[in-house]
């Protein structure tokens, strides 16, 4: 395969919301060919639509089952199904020789995201995770910031992800088996990704967390809807994360993310979707985002790789690995799970060597 040749990408399962932007987004690159399945949308109790209703609203081509999709010899697999069906999608995929973009979080449990990634590795596919936002511009200049050392030595970072109650479009979300909690699963990995890009890979030392299940209480919610996360990196670093569902229904946007770094030479800020126009029209509040498609820098980035490496050599690393990869996924899925384990036990969790 070469850089100008067509790729052939796979959705597998609309089950995430950021299926529908992948689609679009895939949809209108040139040389790229795609075809989703989605045999469990039928089934899901989401009020937005799935499976091939939501296909032919985008214009992609759709098969009725995971065997015709693989049948079709994708070049590569988007995995966007609940949580807790990643590590059997992604196992075929690796198994089929496919590369893999996979949804965050990597798994729900660690011990599931380490056979993901040692499954990749034997088959020589590319394992990335869906982390848009650190491919913002504004992120990339935060980088540049601490990379040139115009911030001393960090000591603090301090990260919000806070969003709506996922469970209008997606009620999967909230269903403790599928995802594998609420909000500390949905949203603790986003910031924790940043902070990994940031720190160069370092992996944490221990995890504080607490959770509460205050926020939307008039719904029939089992679990954690808000949360904040408290993580410690080695030389000191600690970091806050507050990962609730803290939209109120009625806001303009899904929420928002924002990440503040501060050194001993100085801090900085950023917040990634705040370039938009705000108001209030006759039907109700405006948000009109007229920032970056993030979601397009991540897909070029993974199709790039994918034209790059061609077919996988078992047993050899591909011959791109593109960033985030599996060990990212891995390193901020420890986190994600540490906090689960403090907050249910009310004590600090320490991250295991290994």
């Amino acid at each position: 395969m070469n850089t100008t040749s067509t790729v052939k990408v796979a959705i597998v399962s609309f089950a995430h919301s950021h299926a529908l932007s992948y689609a679009y987004t895939l949809a209108a690159m040139p040389g790229v060919e795609v075809l989703a399945a989605d045999p469990d949308g039928a089934s899901a109790p989401d009020l937005s639509p799935r499976g091939a209703e939501l296909a032919a609203r985008i214009g992609i081509d759709y098969v009725d089952d995971y065997d015709a999709l693989f049948a079709w010899q994708p070049d590569a697999v988007i995995v966007a199904s609940e949580n807790s069906r990643h590590r059997e999608l992604v196992e075929r995929a690796a198994t089929a020789g496919v590369h893999v973009l996979c949804e965050k979080p990597l798994a729900t449990t660690v011990a599931d995201g380490r056979a993901m990634v040692d499954a990749c590795a034997r088959a020589g596919v590319i394992l990335m995770l869906a982390y848009p936002v650190r491919f913002s511009p504004s992120f990339r200049a935060l980088q540049g910031l601490v990379a040139d050392d115009r911030l001393g030595d960090l000591f603090a970072i301090n990260g919000t992800n806070n969003g709506k109650l996922p469970i209008d479009s997606r009620r999967w979300f909230a269903d403790a088996e599928l995802a594998g909690g609420g909000a500390i699963v949905d949203h603790v990995v986003h910031c924790a990704d940043l902070i990994d890009a940031i720190t160069g890979g370092s992996r944490a030392d221990s995890v504080y967390a607490v959770s509460n299940r205050i926020l939307h209480a008039d719904k029939d919610i089992d679990v954690e809807t808000g949360g904040l996360v408290t993580v410690t990196y080695p030389g000191g670093l600690i970091a806050t994360i507050d990962c609730s569902w803290s939209q109120p229904d009625a806001a303009a946007t899904w929420g928002g993310l924002s990440l503040q770094v501060t050194g001993t030479g100085g801090s900085a800020l950023i917040e990634p979707f705040a370039e938009h126009v705000a108001g209030t029209g006759s039907d109700g509040p405006i948000h009109l985002g007229y920032g970056t498609n993030l979601d397009e820098l991540l897909l070029t980035e993974f199709i790039a790789a994918v034209r790059q490496s061609g077919s996988p050599r078992p047993g050899s690393s591909p011959r791109v690995v593109p960033q985030p990869d599996g060990s990212v996924g891995l390193r901020t899925l420890e986190i994600m799970d540490a906090a689960r384990r403090s907050a249910a036990e009310g004590r600090p969790v320490t991250i295991a060597a290994g």
